[in-house]
């Protein structure tokens, strides 16, 4: 990104930038006609003159302007007097711009164009350029280089005269504020003959047509941009771009005078109206206002940085000494009396470019070297594994590794691959900043204390988990076994009372005493819950592991009180059932009334939406509670 500097920051001094105000020189032209009629206006020093008060012909109006020059001004005393003194600030990395203003037929193309024996601004001002920067280049390790685009607005349409193709362009502003022409031509001049190859045609290429008033008038605004650019060789790469621009404005025309008609009134009409535009940007750039209406007219964006910018500007009003050209140049001579209160603000374009490192390989031993201990071993083993010729010893060791469990080979992948993440994770570390590296060692920090304290917390659960068992052997063991018709390892306890808890990956089994037990517990139609002693997977025989052992009788009897239910319940009786909600209650009721009453259980199989296995899910959830019931 392009960096501001003042004139003064360049000097060593850190102070804002001086404004520059917009230097307006006014040019009389001699007289047109053949019999010499009584002149309007006359100028009384080098800088101002007097016109005639239209209301009061014995009253005369004063101005006072940078510089005034007379009918017999030369173009070599314009140039030099308000043109030159601001080239300097092209090799400096500032933006000048000089434009012609007045009525048609006062001598604007010709101020900016002139002849090949009387030089315009243009050819002097591109020479000059040209000397100077190769005066400068003498300088050490300092080079330029300077291009040069050529544009007209015509009927608001950007037009590239380099390029007669390129029509409508846009104009666009970058990042920097600066104004640009996208896909404009842009041609690199190393001497005074290029431009000429270049300007020549592209100036013909210009739309000029003939009035009442002027035979080659200009019907549309022109713009020539030279930009100078100068680099450094060396460190630090500076580069200053200074832009010039040359700009030929179309004058305002009154159509009564002129005669334009058809396509001569139509361009007529979009000259006058961004003269217009011009007119209410120097009027709001005088009053302070918030908004500058820049953007209303595609001459004013151009010479945005002209006025109001950051532009060292000089404006050029060209008047005629006629009397029927009065109501012009007091329109010419009142316009550049507001715009020389413009204030300009004239910046450094400065530019710092980083030289591009070329990429040096580094040697195999400092990359062994850059590699941490743990991975350099890795990286090693994994050489000669690769390697052919491999030693009897390396392929013990591999034999070895391939014997192991693969939940052990697992396991020290997966801590290789922990690892090598950290060996990232503290490469990337010593590459951030510092306070972010900070930053992140204190989450790092906060995250250790909080698997600390979970750790903690885990330890304790255990520790509760295994006096709760212990409370339940106890209690198991004080149970009052002596009755006779009861074995000594039988409980009655009902399966729906029961209930577990998990601690530990264990199952502990919550029994409550039994109290009452009689000798019809065979008779009664409740499954049995035996208790049997078992050695577990540490061969401690305090283990304990629970069957539920069933008989046949009951199984058989639950089965056909569920496949009675099947057949005859209701449909409230059927979403008391486990494992069937509304949905399969209502589809049990159709399919009975479909296809009649169900065979055996499984046939619920068959039914839409019931597979074999929710059925085997359905009949465990069932059998016992029933078959008790």
């Amino acid at each position: 990104m392009a960096k501001r500097v003042s004139v003064m920051d360049s000097q060593g001094v850190n102070k804002k930038p001086s404004p520059s105000r917009v230097r307006v020189s006014v040019r009389l032209r001699p007289y047109m006609e053949k019999a010499e009629e009584k002149a309007c206006v006359r100028g009384l020093d080098s800088q101002s003159l007097v016109i005639v008060n239209w209301r009061n012909q014995l009253e005369t109006m004063q101005y006072q302007f940078d510089a005034f020059y007379g009918n017999k001004a030369t173009q070599r005393e314009i140039y030099t007097g308000s043109v030159y003194p601001i080239l300097p600030h092209l090799l400096v990395g500032q933006n000048a711009s000089v434009f012609a203003y007045g009525p048609t037929g006062a001598g604007k193309t010709h101020t900016m164009l002139g002849n090949p024996q009387q030089p315009g601004i243009i050819p002097r001002a591109v020479r000059d350029l040209l000397q100077m920067t190769r005066g400068t280049e003498e300088e050490e390790n300092w080079s330029f280089s300077i291009t040069m685009s050529y544009v007209e607005i015509y009927q608001e349409k950007v037009m590239d005269l380099l390029e007669p193709k390129n029509k409508d362009l846009p104009i666009r502003e970058d990042k920097d504020h600066n104004i640009l022409i996208p896909g404009v031509t842009h041609k690199t001049i190393t001497s005074f003959s290029d431009f000429d190859e270049y300007f020549i045609p592209a100036s013909q290429n210009r739309t000029v047509a003939s009035t009442k008033l002027n035979d080659r008038s200009s019907r549309s605004h022109a713009v020539l941009l030279i930009k100078v650019q100068k680099s450094q060789q060396i460190p630090p790469f500076r580069q200053l771009t200074g832009k010039l621009y040359l700009i030929d404005l179309a004058g305002s025309e009154d159509n009564r005078r002129t005669g334009n008609k058809g396509i001569r009134l139509k361009e007529s009409g979009a000259i006058n109206s961004s003269l217009f535009t011009l007119s209410k940007v120097v009027d709001a750039l005088n009053q302070g206002l918030p908004r500058i209406p820049y953007r209303d007219s595609k001459l004013t964006r151009l010479l945005q940085d002209s006025l109001g910018g950051s532009a060292h500007s000089v404006m050029i009003a060209n008047i005629a000494p006629e009397q029927h050209y009065y109501f012009d140049t007091l329109t010419a001579l009142n316009f550049a009396a507001k715009s020389k209160q413009i204030i300009n603000k004239p910046f450094i374009q400065e530019t710092t470019q980083a030289p591009v490192q070329p990429t040096i390989k580094r040697p195999r031993d400092d990359l062994e070297n850059m590699v941490p201990p743990r991975h350099l071993k890795k990286v090693k083993t994994e050489s000669i594994e690769e390697s052919p010729n491999l030693s009897k010893e390396a392929a013990k060791s591999k034999l070895q590794i391939a014997d192991l469990d693969p939940a052990v080979v697992e396991r020290l992948l997966k801590l290789d691959r922990i690892l090598m993440e950290k060996g990232k994770m503290e490469t990337q570390l010593l590459s951030t900043p510092k306070r972010e590296r900070m930053a992140l060692l204190k989450k790092w920090e906060e995250s250790q204390m909080e698997i600390e304290r979970l750790k903690e917390k885990q330890k304790e659960l255990e520790e509760k988990a295994l006096a709760a068992e212990a409370r339940v052997k106890s209690n198991s063991s004080d149970v009052d076994l002596s009755d006779s018709s009861v074995s000594e390892n039988t409980f009655r306890v009902p399966l729906r009372n029961h209930a577990t808890s998990t601690a530990k990956g264990k199952r502990v089994l919550r029994v409550q005493p039994l109290q009452g037990l009689n000798q019809n517990v065979k008779q009664v139609g409740i499954p049995v819950v035996e208790k049997k002693m078992r050695k577990g997977h540490d061969g401690c025989e305090n283990a304990l592991s629970w069957e539920i052992n069933v008989r046949t009788d009951l199984l058989e009897n639950g089965r056909e009180k569920i496949l009675s239910l099947l057949n005859t319940g209701s449909l409230k009786e059927l979403k008391s059932l486990q494992k069937i909600g509304d949905k399969k209650a209502k589809l049990i009721v159709g399919w009975r009334e479909v296809n009649g009453p169900f065979t055996n259980v499984e046939d619920l199989a068959s039914m839409e939406g019931m597979s074999t296995k929710q059925v085997t899910s359905f009949l465990k959830a069932n059998i016992l509670s029933i078959a008790a019931s």
